[in-house]
C-alpha cells in the first residue's frame, strides 16, 4: 500500500504539473513586472538675448541688436546651465514674406548654434515676435491671421525654411515657433496657426521637437483658461513640447515696478503660479518647459521665490530657461549676464547654478 500510494502521488503531481492550473501555479513566480517608464533628466538654462533687441527691423547688427557669443556660452556652461533659448526676430531672418532667408543673419545664427554644438549645449530657436510682424520698420505690427496681409501660411513658410537650414545640427532642442502670442483674433486662432506650422515643419524635419507657447503671453497661471485646446494639436512625429512663462510681480508682467511687499509676493508665489500648467502636463501626459522666469537683484526675498519654484520644477521633471542673459542688457535688474569680463556673478546666479537638471528615474 505504501508503494502504491507513493506511485499514485507521483502520478498526480506529474499530471498537475503538466496541465494548466496545477499546484505548481501557486509556487511559480509571476512574470517580470513591467518597468516604470523612463523619465529623462532635462537641462536647465537661460535665454541668451540680443538677436531680438531693438525696435527697428531689420536694423543694424551691432547697433540695434546683436547676437550672443561663444564667451557667453562658456560662462553658462561653467555654471551647468546648458540649455540655451536663443531669441531672434522674424523680420531679420526673412525680409520678405515667402522669400528666401536673409543669408547674413542666418549665417550669424548658425555660427552661434555651431558654437553651442561644439560645447554640447542644446539650443532652442525662439522666434520672438508675439504672433506679430512689422511692415514699417518697427513702428507698428500686424497680428497673424487678423487679415490677408499676414497669415498662418506666411509663418509656416518661414519655419519650414528655418527647419530645413537647422535640422542637420545635433543640438537643436526644439523649434520655438512663436514667443508669447496674445490678443489673437479669436480663441482658436493660435491653435490653427500652430497646427499649420507643425504641418509645414514636418515636411522637411520629422525629428526635431516643436515647442508650442501658450496664448495670453504663455501664462502658466492662466494656461487652462487660454491654452487648454493646444493639447489637441496633431504632430505626426508625436514630439511636441508645451511652453509656459511666469513672473512673480503682481501683474505677472516681469516689470517688477514695486518692491517685494508692494508686489504682494510670498515665498510660494512661483510654485502657485506654475502649478496649473504643471498639473495640466501631468493630466494629459505632455512634455513641458518654463521658457521664461526671472527676479530682480534688489531684494534677497525674490531669490527665495525663485528657488522654491526651481525645486518644484526639478521635482516634477519640468526644465526651464531663466530670463535673461546676453551682452546687451546693461543694468537690467533681472539679467544674469556676468560683469567684469565674465568674472562677477549676478546675485541670482547663486540660486540658478544649484538647479541644472530635472529629476529622473
Amino acid at each position: 500500500m505504501t508503494k502504491f500510494f507513493s506511485w499514485f502521488l507521483y502520478l498526480f503531481l506529474f499530471v498537475s504539473c503538466s496541465g494548466g492550473g496545477g499546484i505548481t501555479d501557486i509556487d511559480e513566480p509571476d512574470p517580470d513586472p513591467v518597468p516604470d517608464p523612463v523619465v529623462m533628466a532635462y537641462p536647465f538654462g537661460v535665454n541668451l538675448s540680443g538677436g531680438e533687441f531693438g525696435g527697428i527691423y531689420p536694423g543694424v547688427d551691432g547697433t540695434n541688436y546683436g547676437y550672443p557669443t561663444s564667451k557667453d556660452l562658456d560662462y553658462f556652461k561653467s555654471k551647468g546651465l546648458t540649455l540655451i533659448r536663443f531669441p531672434f526676430r522674424w523680420e531679420r531672418v526673412q525680409h520678405e514674406l515667402n522669400g528666401d532667408l536673409y543669408a547674413i543673419d542666418l549665417g550669424k545664427m548658425k555660427t552661434f548654434v555651431k558654437a553651442a554644438e561644439d560645447r554640447d549645449m542644446p539650443v532652442i530657436l525662439d522666434m520672438h515676435n508675439f504672433a506679430r510682424r512689422s511692415f514699417d520698420g518697427g513702428a507698428t505690427s500686424v497680428v497673424i491671421d487678423a487679415g490677408p496681409e499676414l497669415t498662418r501660411e506666411h509663418l509656416a513658410d518661414a519655419w519650414m525654411k528655418l527647419a530645413n537650414e537647422f535640422k542637420s545640427y545635433k543640438n537643436i532642442w526644439g523649434y520655438d515657433i512663436m514667443n508669447e502670442p496674445y490678443s489673437m483674433p479669436s480663441s482658436t486662432a493660435w491653435f490653427t496657426i500652430a497646427q499649420a506650422v507643425i504641418d509645414k515643419i514636418r515636411l522637411v524635419d520629422t525629428q526635431t521637437p516643436i515647442i508650442i507657447s501658450g496664448d495670453r503671453y504663455s501664462s502658466a497661471l492662466h494656461w487652462v483658461q487660454f491654452s487648454d485646446n493646444l493639447r489637441n494639436l496633431k504632430d505626426p512625429s508625436d514630439n511636441l513640447i508645451f511652453q509656459a512663462h511666469i513672473y512673480f510681480d503682481k501683474n505677472i508682467s516681469g516689470s517688477y515696478a514695486g518692491t517685494y511687499d508692494e508686489e504682494q509676493a510670498t515665498p510660494e508665489t512661483g510654485v502657485t503660479r506654475i502649478k496649473p500648467f504643471v498639473e495640466w502636463l501631468k493630466k494629459y501626459n505632455k512634455r513641458g518647459l518654463i521658457g521664461e522666469y526671472g527676479v530682480p537683484d534688489n531684494d534677497p526675498r525674490w531669490l527665495v521665490v525663485l528657488e522654491n519654484m526651481l525645486i518644484y520644477m526639478r521635482d516634477n521633471g519640468v526644465p526651464g530657461t531663466y530670463w535673461s542673459a546676453g551682452p546687451r542688457w546693461g543694468a537690467y535688474k533681472l539679467a544674469v549676464q556676468p560683469g567684469n569680463n565674465y568674472t562677477t556673478d549676478r546675485p541670482q546666479m547663486k540660486v540658478l547654478e544649484k538647479y541644472t537638471l530635472t529629476d529622473s528615474k
